[in-house]
């Protein structure tokens, strides 16, 4: 064989790998984007007849479009109060020389990905039971927050480092305070940073199931990841045709913020400036 046929079997190979490969991640995808206008869904892809019998059979579940709003609470408020801390000892991190401090940074981040929320549950209840923060959005906001934080400094700490010190100093010879410094010249300038953890926060907080799950009693305030659990038969057999309606409502929001973003910001930075 010569080598342009050699040339011509490798493009082939590599076409077909990739072919297979998008076609694995896409058909989920195309499932989702289907089933839920099929009245009779399965697990197999099939072309539907085009129907909203399913929608109006989840909006007769009292718990379904509360769930989204919950949902949007509960990752709103800690996607606030993630960006809000991060941001605050980010920027302390980065501009005081405090000894060892890049050795805390990560020991923090390891102790987040070993100690998971999952790990943490039993002590997690018990502070939240004593705290009287059981069933309550507030209480899920701070568990959640409390996972993400570590990873949320040690990243926002790239962005402020990026940043260039001229600009504070120059307000500081203004007679600027650190507060007014943080907030007119350095947010700024790391705006892609904090939306970057905005969308990371709020994708986390929007698919976590567990801590809401334990925490949360009342269906009333339960968020769409527990509503979804709840979507089967006595039997334990799902409903096709409610979780997948279910499943494209409640990942629509999560998109659509992530493309206005990723419009927005591109997703294209170098540390705390976009380039």
């Amino acid at each position: 064989m010569n080598g342009a046929g050699r040339h011509a079997l490798g493009v082939l190979g590599r076409a077909t790998f990739l072919a297979l490969v998008l076609g694995f991640f896409a058909l989920p995808l195309l499932w989702l984007a289907t089933a839920p206008f099929d009245g009779h869904p399965g697990i197999a892809m099939s072309v539907p007849d085009f129907t909203l019998r399913n929608f109006r059979a989840l909006l007769g579940n009292p718990y379904a479009l509360t769930s989204l709003r919950n949902s949007l609470i509960q990752a709103g408020g800690s996607a606030a109060l993630v960006v809000t801390l991060a941001a605050l000892a980010a920027y302390a991190l980065s501009r005081v020389r405090v000894p060892g401090r890049d050795a805390l940074l990560y020991v923090l981040l390891l102790l987040s990905s070993v100690v998971t929320g999952t790990a943490a549950m039993v002590p997690l209840f018990e502070l939240a039971t004593r705290l009287n923060l059981i069933d309550t959005h507030l209480g899920v906001v701070l568990t959640m927050s409390g996972g993400l934080l570590p990873a949320a400094i040690f990243i926002m700490k790239d962005f402020m480092d990026g940043t260039p010190t001229s600009y504070e100093e120059s307000a500081r010879v203004f007679g600027a305070s650190p507060l007014q410094i943080l907030r007119h010249v350095v947010i700024p300038l790391v705006r892609p940073g904090l939306a970057t953890i905005a969308v990371w926060a709020v994708a986390n907080v929007w698919g976590g199931f567990l801590q809401p799950f334990i925490l949360l009693r009342d269906p009333d305030k339960a968020p769409g990841a527990v509503i979804l659990y709840t979507l089967y038969t006595e039997g334990g057999a799902p409903r096709l045709d409610l979780i997948s309606t279910f499943s494209l409502l409640y990942s629509l929001p999560v998109v659509v913020m992530y493309v206005f973003v990723s419009r927005r910001y591109g997703f294209r930075f170098h540390g705390g400036i976009k380039r």
